[in-house]
């Protein structure tokens, strides 16, 4: 049932966004996704999702699976070659991790019968949620920017003056390390969908043999903060530092649009904000990180595998924030909130499991009103902040402390640690 009804709301949530995106003449996710079909799409998340189809599969079927989408996309990729197709973005290949999981959900309706019919069904539903996750944002970042006209940067800018403006200080950082630390963070930054799926096909490694998806993993959690965070976008609109005091991404497009050319070299003073209008292009998807909320999803996922994989963790998380900060995509205002939204998310996602309980309710209301409140005062006392950093600057410190610290005892109470046993010592008979 609750498979079932998860369905539903996203079928809703798709058909809602494809509307929506029709109002603004672009095809949304459903239209993106059938184009897969046929048309050469990013493969990236396609095997990404086939992977994860592929949990609840055999060794055997594995390797026909994995073999069946080569093969179609060698077919595709010399269709293409032999009518002469060319693709604007590069990609040649991708289609057939698609109709393979396509094909397996067809096999699950009709040879698979009891619990084998619907574990297959939540591989596919699995691997298909992650390409659907992938068109879903894409939709939502082109609502944001048609539908929000101004933008509340100048806010954001003048409250980030009690953490020292941290973007400004990491992106002449990175510029003095071109171009090797421009690249790594780059590779970091593109790539945290691969390190999520890595952690993911670690936790359910199992599925397979023992039949069941577990209770928890971090593909929930995914699709969960990518869901809500957008919401959030349209509260609260803000393009980041590179656009709004610097010349944008491709280095000379949003100068028109900025309040003037300061990033990185010179921070924005403080004065009065405003709202300010922005290009009808650029997503207002800075408020919060969500790239800082999957990195921290990562990390806290990470935790229980092995020695390695809480390395890999960690490192990506640590990069994912350099990142976000030395190209100027996000204030470290928008990292604060970025990691309580992911704490609170993580912490109401296992409450629902484990069942609610006081500690739960208490950690989750606790993490919605931190983060509720640091949103009010980035609006309306932006500029008390720039004038008292030395008080503001801890609060907000020790507002994000707080959260993780309260996340930390909480789940160690859930999951204690369980010591060895003791063995008893051997007793000596007397000769």
């Amino acid at each position: 049932m609750l498979w079932a009804a998860a369905a539903v709301a996203a079928l809703v949530i798709l058909v809602a966004l494809e509307i929506s995106a029709r109002r603004y003449g672009q095809p949304g996710p459903i239209t993106n996704q059938l184009n897969g079909l046929v048309f050469a799409p990013k493969p990236g998340p396609l095997y990404g999702g086939l992977a994860l189809m592929m949990v609840v599969l055999t060794w055997r079927q594995r390797f026909i699976a994995a073999g069946a989408a080569i093969g179609v996309d060698a077919v595709f990729v010399l269709v293409r070659w032999a009518v002469g197709a060319r693709t604007a973005d590069g990609h040649f290949f991708g289609n057939g991790a698609l109709w393979v999981m396509l094909a397996c959900a067809v096999i699950a309706v009709t040879h698979r019968t009891g619990a084998e019919r619907v574990l297959l069904l939540k591989g596919v539903g699995l691997g298909l949620l992650l390409v659907a996750g992938r068109k879903t944002g894409d939709t939502w970042l082109l609502i944001t920017a048609k539908s929000r006209p101004t933008v509340l940067d100048q806010y954001v800018a003048t409250a980030d003056h009690a953490l020292g403006n941290p973007s400004w200080l990491m992106g002449r950082i990175v510029k003095a390390t071109d171009p090797i630390g421009t690249h790594l963070l780059q590779v970091v930054y593109a790539q945290l969908a691969v390190a999520a799926v890595v952690v993911v096909l670690y936790q359910l490694r199992h599925v397979a043999a023992e039949r069941r998806f577990p209770r928890h993993h971090l593909l929930r959690t995914f699709l969960v903060i990518g869901l809500l965070g957008p919401a959030v976008y349209m509260i609260f609109p803000v393009v980041g530092p590179v656009f709004a005091y610097g010349p944008g991404a491709s280095g000379t497009g949003g100068v028109q649009w900025a309040v003037a050319d300061l990033w990185p070299h010179t921070p924005p003073p403080v004065g009065t904000p405003t709202p300010m209008p922005y290009d009808g292009i650029t997503p207002r998807n800075c408020m919060p990180s969500l790239h800082t909320a999957w990195a921290t999803a990562i990390f806290v996922h990470s935790r229980k595998g092995p020695r390695i994989l809480r390395f890999a963790g960690t490192f990506w998380l640590i990069a994912t924030l350099s990142a976000t900060l030395a190209f100027g995509y996000h204030y470290g205002a928008d990292l604060v909130v970025g990691v309580i939204f992911a704490l609170t998310i993580e912490a109401a996602l296992r409450s629902f499991d484990r069942g609610w309980d006081r500690r739960g309710i208490q950690l989750v209301g606790y993490g919605a009103t931190v983060f509720a409140a640091l949103l009010v005062s980035y609006r309306w006392l932006p500029t008390e902040m720039a004038a008292h950093p030395w008080v503001f600057g801890p609060l907000l410190i020790l507002a994000l402390a707080s959260v993780i610290y309260g996340y930390v005892r909480t789940t160690e109470l859930w999951d204690p640690t369980t010591a060895p046993a003791r063995q008893p010592e051997p007793r000596l008979e007397p000769a």
